[in-house]
């Protein structure tokens, strides 16, 4: 059973949207509406485009039974928002939660959007998932749950329509599945439908890592434009997962000085400077940062408050709040994970010249070594790993500078000046073709 929606959307939506929320919960949907209306603001730009790009061009909703393995049959719900393609093939994450939800996944999908337009990629942007806990699956369940989604959302994806991706709850196996599924319907190998695959069918060295190592870029350059020594600057990053825990050892073998990490159980703290590399990620043991031997712990929220010269929150989406945004001690903070900050709390930093330096700009390493890959997938052509680092600082740099020339010529913040420049990109693609009758 499969629906699909258009641009519909629903009063109460509107009317929520439009409030003006200090609200810790709201919505990725309310945020990115909100940041949408911020850079209009600042372009001479059609009204009838942000309207446009206020609603998702569709949004398909799936039902996906699968057998477990005790053979009962469970339902579950997935989900692929559309968002805009007029720059390219829709392009975005697939994320395994139980909170995945319709609204969440257009939020992202426009996030996608505004994402690649910064980094001036030829693609549009999309989200999707299943509403599922993954712990609660065994390999065999996700491989199932996983096949029949792929099979319910193959007439709406493809290699120049809409390239899925890892996300919360999936990895490179879950696309190799997706993949397999997909190919196996076509009656052809086409490794080009998902990205962020392992490299011996077609993924890209240095996928994983490549979120985090934007992220580590950014912090770097943001440093320097403040006109700071790297080598004098502190760091605290919230969530040792693969974005927190490459952008920390790639700042710390910079010569940044890493003072706190954490996970979900919390972190460790050493004023002195942590070793990095000693402690486990996410992925080399789950939960494993408490274990590390330090001169101290910290928890998740006090970990936000440090006197830092960079915060990096890249665990979970709405941690920086109106209740602790005055309390941040930083004065810089990079964005590993997608909408960490809220937008009361963006105001409240905006305000103490706190730098908030977007998730767009910072975590976009990770689709842009998904378009490496989905190049080197059409060409059949594999890059070596020090290509993709060299073209991937290539291309953050060239993203940094436009950005970095916006915040200068309109005295906006950082993440205003980022929106500017995907806003004006996504839409003047939309005025130079027009709108289908």
């Amino acid at each position: 059973m499969a629906s699909s929606t258009g641009s519909h959307h629903d009063e109460t939506t509107t009317r929520d949207d439009t409030e003006e929320s200090d609200a810790a919960s709201e919505s990725a949907l309310q945020t990115a509406r909100r940041q949408l209306r911020r850079a209009a603001d600042h372009l001479d730009i059609d009204p009838n485009v942000v309207e446009r790009l206020n609603h998702p061009k569709r949004v398909h909703e799936v039902t996906v039974p699968i057998e477990r393995d005790d053979g009962s049959v469970e339902v579950f719900t997935g989900y692929r928002a559309q968002h805009d393609s007029v720059r390219g093939p829709y392009k975005g994450g697939l994320r395994y939660h139980p909170e995945v939800t319709r609204d969440e996944c257009v939020g992202l999908g426009m996030w996608m959007t505004w994402k690649c337009a910064v980094m001036d990629l030829p693609f549009g942007g999309a989200k999707g998932g299943v509403a599922v806990d993954p712990k609660d699956l065994s390999e065999a369940e996700t491989e199932r749950l996983t096949r029949r989604f792929a099979e319910e959302i193959r007439d709406v994806i493809g290699p120049t329509v809409d390239i899925p991706a890892p996300d919360m709850g999936t990895d490179p196996q879950t696309m190799a599945w997706l993949m397999d599924a997909y190919s196996m319907q076509e009656g052809e190998t086409v490794p080009g439908v998902v990205t962020g695959k392992p490299p011996v069918i077609g993924g890209s060295e240095g996928r994983d890592a490549a979120p985090g190592r934007s992220v580590a870029i950014v912090a770097r350059e943001v440093v320097a434009y403040y006109g700071r020594a790297l080598a004098e600057t502190t760091v605290a990053v919230q969530g040792y997962g693969s974005v927190g825990a490459n952008a920390a050892r790639l700042l710390d073998e910079w010569g940044a000085t890493v003072v706190a990490v954490s996970d979900v159980n919390g972190g460790v703290y050493d004023p002195d400077g942590l070793d990095t590399h000693a402690i486990p990620t996410h992925d080399e043991e789950p939960e494993g940062v408490l274990g590390h031997d330090a001169p101290g712990t910290v928890s998740n929220a006090d970990l936000l408050e440090l006197d830092v010269d960079v915060l990096i929150p890249a665990a979970v989406g709405n941690v920086l709040t109106e209740a602790n945004a005055d309390r941040v001690a930083a004065d810089i903070v990079v964005e590993g994970a997608n909408g960490p900050t809220t937008t009361a709390a963006d105001r409240v930093l905006a305000e103490r010249d706190v730098a908030v330096i977007p998730d767009i700009l910072a975590n976009a390493g990770g689709v842009t070594v998904s378009y490496f890959e989905w190049l080197q997938d059409i060409n059949r052509r594999a890059w070596s790993l020090e290509r993709v680092h060299e073209e991937l600082e290539q291309e953050m740099l060239t993203a940094w500078d436009v950005v970095r020339e916006e915040v200068e010529a309109r005295d906006v913040t950082w993440r205003e000046a980022t929106y500017i420049v995907a806003l004006s990109r996504v839409a003047e693609a939309h005025e130079a073709r027009g709108l289908w009758p």
